[in-house]
């Protein structure tokens, strides 16, 4: 989606992931299991959507333009064997979370989530991050219908203007049908992803934002600060008017004690939930949890029956990654 996200739920300022670029795994040295392990524990499995509609300029994840029609069904037979290998590298562990990341993965199907979740019966919490952009009538009927549970709407803004700057593709009147299409199809916990430190935004600008967010009654809020990462458009080309830090610890200080008013409890820097709605994906990173990787990217983690960790990376390009890299 080319948004950070709420939970790694990616890496500690993004909703979920476990993907090449976000995440705790951001920074890992990667390595790949030589036999299948003895491990028998519950897990996460984490898979990437690399494509989206356009990237963004702040996003440095392994996300990728769309030219072309979407390669849907090539793609889900690469993830489903590449499902089948980490379920042999895993042993007998128990998929419990799933977390759909990108990229845009509602670019996809519901039929293509149906056939990832079909043999995975176990699992709980199921996370689809979704651009309210990409995002048409009915969509989230036939989403939930395949099996996802849980939806993370990428946001940022409220504001047209800073929306613009960002090149989110989406409007602000899409965030708030979205976000009503998805409780009206009985999606059980909704997340909004929302920045903040936007450039020249002031205080009462970004509680405005925050407050929004607040009146679509999501379970979940994923507020994080607008971040210059290296090798980005913002980074070659910088937004003019980018809050200074005296300003950015205001806007942190309020926001989070708004959100606390409202219910919505801080239990990592940038996640903040209602009761009962943590994002257990995530939560498993924060942990030191053990998760699968699959997609174009997608990192993992396990450890073996001697206790030691195992990395594993796929390949990031998404034409490599079809290949069989």
């Amino acid at each position: 989606m080319g948004t950070r996200r709420d939970d790694p739920c990616g890496r500690p300022t993004r909703d979920a992931s476990g993907s090449g670029g976000k995440g705790p795994s951001r920074r890992w040295k990667d390595r790949t299991s030589p036999s299948p392990t003895l491990v028998s524990r519950d897990v996460g499995l984490y898979v990437h959507f690399p494509w989206c509609v356009r990237k963004c300029p702040y996003c440095d994840f392994n996300s990728h333009p769309l030219r072309g029609s979407l390669r849907e069904a090539e793609y889900l037979d690469a993830l489903l064997a590449d499902l089948e290998r980490e379920h042999h590298r895993f042993g007998h562990s128990r998929i419990t979370t799933v977390y759909f990341g990108g990229g845009t993965p509602s670019l996809f199907s519901p039929d293509a989530f149906r056939a990832l979740l079909r043999d995975l019966p176990d699992t709980g919490e199921v996370t689809l991050e979704a651009n309210p952009g990409t995002i048409e009538h009915g969509d989230f009927n036939d989403y939930r219908r395949a099996g996802i549970t849980r939806v993370s709407l990428g946001a940022q803004s409220f504001d047209a203007g800073r929306l613009n700057v960002l090149g989110r593709i989406h409007g602000t009147e899409e965030i708030g049908l979205a976000a009503a299409e998805a409780k009206a199809a009985g999606i059980s916990s909704l997340n909004i992803d929302l920045m903040y430190a936007l450039p020249r935004q002031t205080v009462a600008q970004a509680l405005d934002d925050l407050a929004k967010a607040i009146r679509l009654e999501p379970e979940h809020i994923s507020w994080y600060q607008l971040t210059i990462e290296p090798k980005t458009e913002f980074a070659r080309r910088p937004p003019a008017g980018l809050p200074d830090i005296d300003r950015c610890g205001e806007i942190e200080e309020a926001g989070i004690e708004l959100l606390a008013s409202h219910g919505y409890q801080r239990y990592e820097v940038s996640a903040f939930a209602r009761d009962g709605h943590v994002c257990a994906h995530n939560v498993n990173y924060w942990r030191f949890g053990d998760y699968m990787g699959i997609g174009a990217g997608a990192h993992g983690k396990l450890t073996n029956g001697a206790g030691n960790v195992v990395r594993t990376a796929k390949a990031s390009q998404p034409r490599l990654y079809l290949d069989g890299g």
